[in-house]
């Protein structure tokens, strides 16, 4: 099934200049293609190569339709002629294919193959196959948004990868949002051995969308090189003028194994290896031209020199190219944070009137929006008329801002994510908030999407950061049960990349949040929603209070031990605390660490200088908490300030049960941390 689209190209009507223009870039192409498996014979590099011989028609189509530095081009990995056709050179391919520092996409730091030049906004995307969609999705929200009528976004990806769940998400969320957003399905069959009937039940993958709204559908023959740019002009021309989606289907083949570690005979059998050799789309083209006399042998054998020398003298250029250096692995892990000049401690003297922290976190998202109009949040019931969220942080933000600032999102938290990492593509002055999902608990399937976050900044070099404030409600003590009381900073603190912040105050909340926000890069917000409306929490916020990410705040002062703390546990600290000074005379000092990562390790090795002795509390199970990341440390780099062993708190190893008898017996509270402390100061 082919839809009907106008015929623009074809062998007769394309005038010859540019005939032989194509021909030079399909055969660089194919050269570079054919050449990358030597570099890995000679132990060169080029350790990982999809070929994309056979993907030829589709992929010169793409790059001939992708304008640099107005659109957008999401390629993958088997894109090689993709990015030759929208105007990358041979030097910046093989130095992406033997990883020099040179490489555009990202100086050595991604897999080969994974070809990208941001300046010109051919993105830098990950090994996750399909998951660059929902960055496209996002950055046609931005082109959206700004009202860029005149450009389009360019996903591209094989068929296989479109059973990834986030797939549907991003074309579900383009269709419902009406985004200029065009999706390529390079379909040759296979996902590495994994034959398509496996995959699907429909014989052209596109089918699959059929039902979507706002989404047209394009199918052509990836093969040749005509039908092919016939299909992609009509499909961006169509994205542009109607500012919708499209799916352009283009079947092809693969020539080859699926990359130089598979070895497609294993599953492939004669038959099946001759037929897709002779469908060979570079060979089509080569013998269309000199059949219908648009070019002669010698015209076609002299381009072939040409490119052959070219592709030579890369090779030279890249082969004596600097390698990445070793000392540079931590270079761009993260961009350097919003600093405060007016609260660099980040504290404040207590003139004025306490508000709760749900009232400071509000006050504070308003507060920056009005201070950047390029500062948008959404996610799940977060905005429909007066409500704000499941526990009204956002309340009365659509109102003020406006729906294309302040706005639901699906309940796919992949979506929210990823569309997230995408908008903040536009420009550098956009900020996004995002309730990565309704409860902490929730936020698992976006895990994807937030490991992929953490190492753009450092992927790419330094050329993308997702400047992205992700909020969650977490913990327990609400009596919530499963998926609504665990908490999760344990797990998602292990990734570099990331700042994590977990306020227990309010004028923290607020000024971690106005940090957070102001910073480029990612920061996770985590907000112990049982303190949302606690007097205990209430606190003087100044209208433009800033705290700085890597500060601790000391709660209490002592001499005889060291509670170090955050979140809902800070509280009970301090009352164990008040206990042991009234009832054993011994003065206990109470750090509440605010940040989690960075972590102010000097404010607590101060503390240990006095005390001796550390206890380490959270709400966190304690195997495999948070905790026992700070123990090491301590362990580790203070140890011979410490008069007895570092001991810990925190939940039980089990899920926290939805009974409040059970969740009771679960979590820490005051009485467990006074008996840990008793413990420890008699050791």
């Amino acid at each position: 099934m082919k839809s009907n689209v106008p015929e623009n190209y074809s062998v007769k009507k394309t005038d010859k200049e540019t005939l032989l223009k194509w021909y030079k870039l399909l055969f660089l192409g194919r050269t570079l293609d054919e050449r990358a498996p030597n570099y890995l014979k000679q132990a060169i590099g080029w350790s990982y190569h999809a070929p994309a011989a056979g993907h030829d028609g589709i992929q010169h189509a793409i790059g001939q339709n992708f304008k640099k530095e107005k659109d957008h081009l999401f390629p993958y990995y088997r894109d090689l002629q993709t990015c030759i056709s929208a105007g990358m050179t041979a030097e910046e391919v093989i130095f992406n294919g033997i990883s020099k520092d040179a490489d555009v996409a990202g100086g050595g730091r991604h897999m080969s193959n994974h070809l990208a030049k941001p300046a010109w906004n051919i993105h830098n995307v990950s090994s996750a196959t399909g998951n660059h969609t929902l960055h496209a999705t996002g950055l046609g929200r931005a082109l959206k948004t700004y009202k860029e009528d005149d450009a389009v976004v360019i996903s591209s990806q094989g068929e296989s990868s479109v059973s990834e769940g986030y797939v549907y998400e991003a074309i579900n969320g383009a269709s419902n949002e009406k985004l200029p957003v065009v999706f390529v399905f390079q379909d040759n069959g296979y996902g590495i051995s994994v034959p398509k009937e496996d995959q699907t039940a429909n014989r052209k993958v596109a089918r699959n969308f059929e039902g979507f709204k706002n989404l047209r559908i394009i199918y052509c023959n990836g093969k040749d090189v005509f039908d092919s740019m016939n299909a992609m002009e009509e499909a961006v021309n169509w994205a542009k003028k109607e500012q919708r989606p499209v799916v352009v289907h283009a079947n092809c083949v693969r020539i080859g194994s699926h990359s130089n570690s598979d070895r497609h005979e294993l599953y492939r059998d004669e038959n099946e290896l001759s037929y897709v050799k002779e469908y060979d789309p570079l060979a089509k083209y080569r013998r269309m031209l000199l059949r219908y006399e648009r070019a002669t042998e010698d015209e076609l054998k002299d381009i072939e020199e040409k490119v052959t020398k070219e592709v030579k003298d890369a090779h030279k250029k890249a082969i004596k190219a600097p390698d990445p250096k070793p000392e540079s692995i931590h270079d761009f892990v993260l961009p350097e944070p919003y600093t405060s000049e007016k609260y660099p401690e980040g504290t404040h003297n207590d003139d004025g009137e306490p508000i709760k922290l749900i009232q400071a976190l509000n006050e504070t998202l308003k507060s920056e929006f009005r201070n950047n109009p390029d500062t948008y949040i959404w996610g799940q019931d977060i905005a429909n008329k007066d409500k704000g969220g499941v526990f009204n942080v956002s309340k009365g933000m659509q109102k003020e801002f406006g729906k294309t600032r302040v706005f639901n999102a699906p309940i796919a938290e992949d979506y929210i994510m990823g569309t997230a990492n995408g908008m903040t593509r536009y420009n550098d002055k956009i900020r996004v908030v995002v309730e990565g999902a309704e409860f902490a608990d929730y936020f698992w399937p976006a895990m994807e999407q937030y490991v992929e976050m953490t190492h753009e900044y450092w992927r790419t070099k330094g050329q993308f950061s997702p400047n992205v404030t992700v909020r969650l409600a977490s913990g327990g003590y609400i009596g919530g049960g499963l998926y609504h009381s665990q908490t999760t900073e344990g797990a998602l603190s292990t990734f570099p990349g990331v700042r994590v912040v977990y306020p227990s105050f309010a004028d923290d909340a607020a000024g971690l949040l106005r940090t957070s926000i102001r910073s480029k890069g990612m920061t996770l917000f985590l907000e112990p929603k049982a303190l949302y409306n606690s007097p205990k929490a209430a606190a003087v916020v100044p209208d433009d209070f800033e705290v700085p990410f890597g500060k601790a705040r000391i709660r209490r002062d002592g001499k005889h031990m060291t509670m170090i703390t955050y979140g809902n546990t800070t509280y009970m600290c301090l009352e164990a605390a008040e206990k042991m000074s009234k009832e054993d005379g011994l003065e206990v000092e109470v750090i509440d660490l605010r940040s989690l990562l960075p972590l102010d390790k000097e404010t607590i090795f101060e503390s240990l200088k006095k005390t001796s002795r550390a206890l380490v509390v959270h709400e966190d199970k304690v195997f495999g908490g948070f905790g026992g990341e700070l123990s090491a440390i301590i362990a580790d780099e203070a140890f011979e300030l410490l008069d007895a062993p570092v001991k810990r708190l925190g939940s039980e190893f089990t899920p926290v049960g939805f009974n409040r008898i059970l969740e009771g017996a679960t979590l820490p509270n005051t009485d467990k941390i006074l008996k840990a402390a008793r413990e420890l100061a008699g050791y």
